[in-house]
């Protein structure tokens, strides 16, 4: 009596490493099957991974990260650190229902796609220019700051994007920039703060001549608590009552008391 049942356990065994390994081959098999997704870039940038998606990590990650950064929930900033998490996740939401893209939280080719339309061939975002945001009082050029110049053009490029998002909330109307500034033209700008956020290239002051002025300067400063800046100081604000400065600070410090912030 025990042997068939002895035969019998041996059986199933066998039988369910067999189903086992089926089901392996099979799931390898349907991998291998899936075409790979193009490439997707332009000029400026390919990504060559197609989709990126949450737990992913890699040199590709931040280049989608700094395109989605203005894309962000109230007071929050999105950390540029190479990793797929939750919150790069939900800024790509964020970023598909803006643009009216299926919103799924995984970057395809759709997303990179709009993305790439985004942005011209030297990674400046489509309504920006890097001639806005150079050395200012007419100096030009990212020489003379805190940083050397090709960390100031990182840092303004971060912040231009975040501006282009704030740009498409408030309905693609105009915002005009300035940025960076060397010690010699911040040194001679009355009131400026002799270790600015410009010096370093991680600030922008932002005009606007659509609406009145104070209401146009208010919408920007508003929007900009959900664009992922650290630094908002506009209207009630000293010196500020003419145009927003905004800027990528380690830690948070809004004031604009005209606006309610």
């Amino acid at each position: 009596i025990n042997l068939p049942l002895r035969m019998s356990r041996r059986a199933v065994v066998r039988l369910l490493i067999a189903l086992t390994l089926m089901f392996s081959l099979a799931s390898v098999a349907a991998v291998v099957a899936q075409p790979a997704q193009a490439a997707v870039g332009d000029g400026c940038y390919t990504w060559s991974r197609v989709p990126l998606s949450s737990g992913m990590s890699g040199a590709d990650v931040p280049q989608l990260q700094i395109r989605v950064a203005g894309w962000m929930a109230y007071g929050e900033v999105l950390s540029i650190d190479g990793s797929f998490g939750p919150k790069t996740e939900a800024a790509v939401r964020r970023f598909q229902a803006g643009y009216g893209l299926s919103v799924d939280g995984v970057a395809g080719p759709q997303t990179l796609g709009k993305i790439v339309e985004l942005q011209k061939n030297d990674c400046s975002p489509a309504h920006f220019a890097w001639s806005e945001v150079d050395g200012g009082c007419g100096q030009g050029g990212f020489s003379g700051g805190a940083l050397p110049p090709d960390q100031i053009k990182e840092n303004l490029k971060r912040a231009m994007w975040k501006a282009e998002a704030m740009r498409h909330k408030l309905g693609d109307r105009p915002i005009n920039a300035s940025g960076f500034r060397s010690y010699s033209c911040n040194n001679s700008i009355p009131n400026a703060d002799p270790n600015s956020q410009h010096l370093y290239g991680r600030a922008l002051d932002l005009t606007a001549t659509w609406g009145t002025v104070t209401g146009g300067l208010c919408d920007i400063a508003r929007a900009a608590r959900y664009a992922g800046y650290n630094g908002i100081l506009g209207p009630g604000y000293q010196y500020h009552n003419d145009h927003v400065h905004v800027d990528s600070r380690s830690s948070r410090s809004w004031a604009a008391p005209t606006c309610g912030i």
